[in-house]
């Protein structure tokens, strides 16, 4: 019998190939099963218990108590989906060191960290807390300043402010502080006090000078504050509404309606012109019982300052421009020219 070499051959490599692409059918199975026999799990174990929960914190203060353990704190931060695992981060603090204790005080986190990053940052004391810029204007008043504050810092209580402070109206100075997150409404009254008597020892030569008293100063700064823009102008108004008070004229002036009726100047009628309260300035002769607002500089300056002048009667007109006037027909005869 002839043996065909060629096709016998040919049997040979392709037996060869078939056994070797099952070797590599094979290896790779293997390999896929060691792969995922090894990495699944550790995918899982970092899903489970490395990963930052859903829920993690962006701008919530977190706390840690003083005195508490780290079972106590881990759970807590558990608890505040911080962590997923108490015991991984448990696991990661004594790796870094510090079983016995981490630093206490408030927190935020403004990006996700994993649970190491968590256990470096309670560690080390990196509480995160940034200064937060909040402006607080020119003759705002103490429920504004609740209102403010309120929206900007997440432990500032604003019924708390508004007890407290009630009867510091003209007292807290309008400024721009940084104040960070866990800021309390104590806080906010210290500082805001501070810088008021800051201000007003400036000017204290000038008020020995007047003969009259802080408070007396405080509330026509307040007055002035609402009823013009300018320095020029509020010590302008300034010389009337003081040479109003030493004649023992009333005052009429309309921003005091604003602070206890809510209505500016185009909107009182004659009948809220006679309304009870000792802030009527239409009906109580002298300066109102406190300030209507918390003045700035200038109008504490304004206050210490007035142009003398002959006038006695003021008014502005809807372009915010105060026209003055000697005697009260020349007061009308402005009125008609530039409000009606």
């Amino acid at each position: 019998m002839e043996v065909d070499l060629t096709k016998t051959m040919e049997r040979v490599h392709d037996a060869h190939d078939k056994a070797r692409e099952h070797w590599h059918r094979n290896l790779n199975h293997r390999t896929g099963m060691a792969i995922s026999f090894f990495v699944l799990p550790l995918i899982l174990f970092y899903s489970f218990f490395i990963h930052p929960p859903f829920g993690f914190p962006k701008t919530e203060i977190i706390t840690i108590e003083s005195g508490l353990t780290v079972d106590e704190i881990a759970a807590d931060l558990k608890e505040a989906q911080v962590v997923r695992s108490p015991l991984v981060l448990k696991a990661f603090v004594k790796a870094l060191g510090a079983e016995e204790g981490v630093r206490a005080g408030d927190y935020q986190f403004q990006q996700s960290l994993t649970v190491f990053g968590v256990a470096k940052r309670i560690v080390s004391g990196s509480f995160g807390l940034e200064p937060t810029r909040i402006r607080v204007a020119e003759g705002a008043t103490v429920e504004d300043i609740a209102i403010i504050f309120g929206k900007r810092l997440s432990r500032f209580n604003e019924d708390l402010f508004l007890i407290k402070a009630r009867s510091l109206e003209g007292y807290l100075f309008p400024d721009t502080y940084f104040f960070l997150p866990n800021t309390t409404e104590d806080d906010v009254i210290k500082a805001m006090r501070n810088n008021f008597e800051t201000h007003i020892a400036d000017l204290q030569d000038k008020i020995i000078a007047s003969g009259k008293t802080v408070n007396e100063i405080v509330v026509m700064a307040s007055l002035l504050e609402k009823e013009a823009r300018t320095l020029r102008d509020k010590q302008m108004i300034a010389g009337v509404l003081w040479k109003r008070l030493s004649i023992d004229m009333v005052l009429q002036v309309d921003a005091t309606f604003v602070y206890f009726l809510g209505k500016n100047t185009f909107e009182l009628t004659l009948e809220d012109l006679q309304h009870e309260s000792p802030y009527n300035t239409y009906k109580h002769k002298g300066l109102p019982p406190g300030a209507i607002a918390n003045p700035g500089y200038n109008s504490l300056l304004a206050a210490l300052t007035p142009v003398e002048h002959d006038f006695l009667f003021y008014l502005a007109d809807h372009s915010g421009v105060t026209h003055y006037s000697e005697t009260y027909q020349e007061h009308l005869r402005k009125k008609r020219l530039y409000l009606d």
